[in-house]
């Protein structure tokens, strides 16, 4: 291929992904302002899910999301079908991408999310598939053809959909009233050298707000505390309170379903011995960028000597619809 064939090559590229965008335009209706709304209302989180290429979207998709005050996580289809539907709250929005709308993992899991109760946003090209047919929403982010010359490999139809997620985003922007302000606590590593110095001791969850029982502790009074904070987990210390573990519901129902019988069980014998921990003293900066790597969205906070301080969640550092009270010293 010489010079001026690979250049041609290369603007017929672009000019057909420009032209898969702005098709778009028209798929931007009553549904993406439906969509937008559900989001906005959420008492949860977005839960991005889709797999290969379009899973590759979904997480930068995750990744804009969180950093513009919208709590999201990533979930790979496959790793939901096999115990991590247990993050899958009916609080939560699912927002599954697939362009075909026919990938049997993604609507395997999306059967499991509508028993939960979770309601459901697609991103897809196929309007007649069987997941857009599962959707509470369906926004169409179909392209006439891949930049590919075989019109094989994702190409324009991943652009589509990551230009649909940047305009879900910026339009939670404007109905949170997202300022230029919040938008440098949550990139405190940018340009401009804004650093988030909360600690974590500032926005964590403490005292009578733990979920919390000792060593010994029968598992169903465990499952009794888990309930009544309500908040996914219940984590479990010594007497001296020295961490010792943690127990999930997600932990609750894959025991469930490999048939384990409870009543005689104490937690030390079904809890996580090495939970995730971040110290009282790490900034909130450094844990947004844990849980984002991690794809977690709760810590079990300690000090030093493993003493139990508390935890911290994405929810209460993000805020219900609005962000952090916190400082960010002048730029330097």
């Amino acid at each position: 291929m010489n010079k001026k064939h690979m250049m041609e090559q290369a603007r017929e590229v672009l000019k057909i992904e420009a032209e898969s965008i702005l098709n778009l335009i028209p798929s931007v209706s009553g549904d993406f302002v439906r969509a937008v709304d559900m989001i906005f209302k959420t008492k949860g989180r977005v839960i991005v899910t889709g797999i290969g290429k379009s899973g590759l979207i979904g997480k930068k998709i995750v990744a804009t999301l969180t950093s513009t005050g919208t709590p999201a996580i990533f979930l790979h289809p496959v790793e939901g079908l096999h115990g991590d539907l247990g993050i899958v709250t009916k609080d939560d929005v699912i927002l599954a991408i697939s362009n075909s709308g026919e990938t049997g993992e993604i609507n395997s899991l999306v059967s499991r999310t509508k028993e939960i109760g979770t309601p459901l946003i697609v991103f897809t090209g196929n309007l007649r598939s069987t997941l857009a047919g599962c959707g509470d929403i369906v926004i169409d982010v179909g392209v006439k053809k891949e930049a590919c010359p075989f019109n094989l490999t994702p190409t324009s139809s991943t652009t589509a959909a990551l230009a649909m997620g940047d305009a879900l985003a910026i339009a939670l922007i404007g109905k949170r009233d997202f300022q230029e302000k919040d938008f440098y606590r949550f990139h405190p590593g940018g340009t401009l050298g804004h650093r988030l110095q909360a600690r974590v001791r500032d926005i964590m969850i403490g005292g009578e707000g733990i979920p919390r029982v000792l060593t010994g502790t029968p598992f169903l009074e465990a499952v009794e505390e888990l309930d009544r904070k309500n908040v996914g987990f219940v984590i479990i210390t010594d007497s001296n309170n020295h961490l010792m573990g943690i127990l999930t519901d997600g932990d609750m129902r894959r025991y469930v379903k490999r048939g384990v019988h409870f009543k005689e069980r104490i937690v030390d014998d079904l809890m996580t011995k090495k939970p995730k921990t971040v110290d009282e003293n790490e900034t909130v900066a450094r844990t947004i960028e844990r849980m984002q790597k991690d794809e977690i969205t709760a810590l079990v906070v300690v000090d030093e000597n493993r003493i139990l301080k508390g935890y911290i969640h994405l929810h209460d550092i993000l805020g219900r619809g609005g962000t952090i009270q916190i400082t960010i010293p002048n730029a330097t």
